[in-house]
């Protein structure tokens, strides 16, 4: 059965651990070019205050406490220790129940990210939310990412990571559960969906991306500006799309650096970010900024404080640095592309299952739903969100909860037309 954990602080008094300290104290840091924002990469200027904060002002065991208002725990499963949050509603009205939620996160995520949106699932009533559908929701670490031990064998990818959590929620009793994910989430629950269709009553995902190419998708990448009806396209879908030289092809060039560093020699670049909590905080913020919103890369702050505070994103930072856990997150990349893109055999099966997608404008790369649902063929809900970015949780949790409320609304009245012969 599943043990109770906590995060703990390091040896000492200091709200942050000694060993950091001296590693903050004794960094070295580039001047910039002049002008260059974040267009290079993380600006060290900004950094400069970053890591000033996460010295001075930043307090860790504050944070360890935020971090256990929910209850977690560990089981073991297929040999690894899995750490997951587990969150129930605080009450629940005469005759209902809550309906089971698993929240997958993504790389360089952590179960953090959804500590702003569980309670809106938990316990809706209470931030003015409809508690048409109340939800009990369980996140785990991915193993490789914070508390879940990584696995020790090569191979280990996101097919291996879905049956761990398939059995992690028989484990708790769910026979039957709705899946979101966005980033590695979004593959997971997907390969989730596709080993048992039977208990995934519903896959809500946040980020959609095609692995594999079709004639029809590769002409309407060329002829889909001008002639949008042709390929199913809606004016949206134009608008994020094109020009694709510009919004498509060079952007995945530009944000896909560090995929093939990750799918090609993960242990190399990680033993400089695992030893300087510098290195690691200026990776993996880095992400938060541009992913959040590409434009931001022109700013000097590279915009991070628009959408998060220091305390959540050093926060996150933290769950890699304190858990070790970097270079075993970035192997996912490797086991999961490092062979190449559209040659695993799930990535051919489709997806059968009720099938929420909600479409933020800021995501890398925009998929359109006629893409979408040449793989999920039951796509009940696609929606064009209004703001926000990759992380969507963590930047709009209003935002997702409200669209997977009303995702879980269209599942639950299909099957109950199913049941009443209509």
């Amino acid at each position: 059965m599943p043990g109770r954990h906590k995060y703990k602080k390091k040896n000492g008094s200091s709200c942050n651990p000694p060993d950091l300290f001296r590693r903050l104290d004794q960094a070295r840091f580039t001047e910039p070019l002049e002008n260059s924002c974040f267009q290079y990469g993380f600006n060290s200027i900004y950094l400069r205050k970053v890591v000033s904060y996460w010295r001075n002002q930043f307090n860790w065991k504050k944070q360890v406490e935020v971090l256990n208002k929910f209850p977690q725990f560990k089981t073991k499963i297929e040999g690894l220790e899995v750490h997951f949050v587990h969150v129930k509603p605080p009450s629940l009205p005469e005759g209902r129940s809550a309906k089971p939620l698993l929240m997958v996160h993504g790389w360089p995520g952590s179960v953090y990210e959804f500590y702003k949106i569980i309670p809106l699932l938990t316990d809706p009533t209470s931030y003015g939310l409809s508690d048409e559908h109340i939800f009990e929701v369980i996140c785990p670490s991915i193993p490789g990412y914070g508390f879940s031990e990584a696995s020790h064998k090569k191979g280990f990818n996101s097919v291996s990571a879905a049956c761990i959590f398939y059995k992690l929620m028989l484990r708790l009793g769910f026979h039957e559960f709705y899946a979101q994910g966005g980033d590695w989430g979004w593959l997971i629950c997907t390969n989730l969906a596709q080993i048992a269709p039977s208990h995934v009553k519903g896959l809500h995902l946040n980020m959609v991306s095609v692995t594999s190419m079709r004639f029809t998708q590769m002409l309407s990448i060329l002829l889909g500006r001008y002639f949008p009806g042709l390929f199913g396209f809606q004016d949206e879908d134009v608008r994020r799309m094109f020009p694709f030289l510009k919004k498509g092809l060079f952007r995945i060039l530009m944000e896909s650096g560090y995929a093939h560093i990750q799918a090609t020699k993960p242990d190399t670049v990680g033993c400089g970010l695992n030893d300087s909590p510098v290195g690691l905080a200026a990776y993996i913020l880095e992400k938060f900024s541009t992913w959040t919103d590409i434009e931001f890369q022109k700013q000097e702050d590279g915009g991070l404080e628009r959408k998060h505070s220091l305390d959540d994103l050093l926060t996150n930072v933290m769950l890699y640095w304190v858990s070790g856990c970097i270079v075993s997150s970035m192997r996912f990349y490797k086991e999961n592309i490092g062979k190449g893109i559209g040659t695993q055999k799930h990535e051919k099966l489709p997806v059968r299952v009720p099938t929420g997608i909600a479409s933020f404008p800021n995501e890398i790369l925009h998929t359109p739903q006629s893409w979408a649902q040449k793989k999920y063929i039951n796509i009940i809900s696609f929606h064009f969100m209004p703001r926000g970015g990759h992380f969507a949780a963590f930047e709009e949790p209003e935002l997702l909860a409200t669209d997977i409320q009303q995702f879980v609304g269209k599942v639950e009245k299909e099957e109950l037309g199913k049941k009443n012969g209509k």
